[in-house]
């Protein structure tokens, strides 16, 4: 019998102990958790995001840049005042927009200033060709002016703007994180600053066109390899490089 009690009493002392290790291994790994938690890196795809090019990107969006050009019934075209304007509306597109988007002139249609909104398209599309735009990025249309008796012409085109990212998060501890990674906030500012800096942020998206060569040199060269001759260029006895000394 007594046999019999120890090794229960022995038995129960055992599983007590078991469960003892098993509370502080759970309450361990609940701690550890607790501490991960603190510190969540942003992932895609499973895979952290570590570079600040990929924590803070930046948008790039299209929004239409307008321009409203009066025409009151009775003018004939623009007025120095409104031409100036229109100057410095395709200047800027030209300089920091161009090949974005085709340029709009939506003119009223149906208005008693019709006639003299029309004269204003014209001189609107002889400007637009001073600047250099072609027949085909310059697209004309009509649009009913509602109640304004001298509804304005429009000129209007798709610009890129870049937006950054919102910056000022320093919530996170880095004391309390084992991932050995950067502040959650680390490069969101230059990142901000890039994106207000930038004069074209069509660049963002994608190179810009090329231009065609200009081929003469180069024909003229190929030329001279056809027949065996050197393509290196003539120079005058003056131009030639001369070493003191050498024969």
């Amino acid at each position: 019998m007594k046999s019999t009690r120890q090794s229960r009493v022995q038995a129960t002392a055992c599983a007590r102990s078991v469960l003892t290790k098993l509370a502080v291994v759970s309450i361990a790994a609940m701690a550890l958790t607790a501490c991960r938690a603190n510190h969540i890196e942003p992932q895609v795809a499973g895979w952290s995001v570590l570079e600040p090019e990929q924590r803070h990107p930046i948008l790039v969006s299209q929004r239409p840049s307008t321009l409203n050009v009066r025409a009151p019934r009775g003018a004939y075209g623009l007025n120095p005042t409104d031409r100036s304007r229109l100057d410095n509306f395709l200047a800027r597109y030209r300089s920091t927009d161009a090949g974005n988007s085709k340029l709009v002139i939506a003119s009223p249609s149906g208005t008693p200033n019709e006639v003299a909104a029309m004269q204003v398209v014209a001189e609107i599309r002889h400007l637009a060709s001073e600047h250099g735009f072609s027949p085909a990025n310059v697209h004309v249309e009509a649009y009913h002016g509602g109640n304004n008796p001298q509804p304005p012409v429009r000129i209007s085109y798709l610009r890129y703007v870049a937006e950054g990212p919102e910056c000022g998060d320093w919530s996170t501890n880095l004391g309390q994180t084992t991932a050995n990674t950067g502040h959650p906030d680390l490069g969101c500012t230059t990142q901000r600053n890039f994106a207000a800096m930038i004069a074209n942020p069509a660049d963002l998206i994608g190179p810009r066109g090329q231009t065609g060569r200009s081929g003469e040199r180069r024909d003229e060269n190929w030329a001279k390899y056809r027949k065996g001759e050197s393509t290196v260029a003539d120079k005058k006895e003056d131009e030639r490089v001369k070493v003191k000394g050498a024969k």
